[in-house]
């Protein structure tokens, strides 16, 4: 996911797709404690996704405080 990609989503679909993404997190981190994970990459992805999105997220309400 790229963060120009996120830039083009409206404020209630980049909400959507964080909460998808920590969901995704969650399910991961369990994965990942029952010895069940078979590509530990994914956690960091997943990571750097989130930090994608809320810092779209706080862009634009930067941008509406102006």
């Amino acid at each position: 996911m790229k963060a120009t990609e996120l830039r083009d989503k409206s404020r209630d679909e980049l909400e959507q797709t964080l909460l998808d993404l920590r969901k995704e997190q969650f399910n991961l981190r369990m994965q990942k404690g029952t010895g069940q994970l078979a590509r530990p990459s994914e956690v960091s992805r997943v990571r750097k996704d989130i930090a994608r999105v809320k810092t779209v997220l706080n862009e634009l309400k930067s941008g509406e405080a102006r």
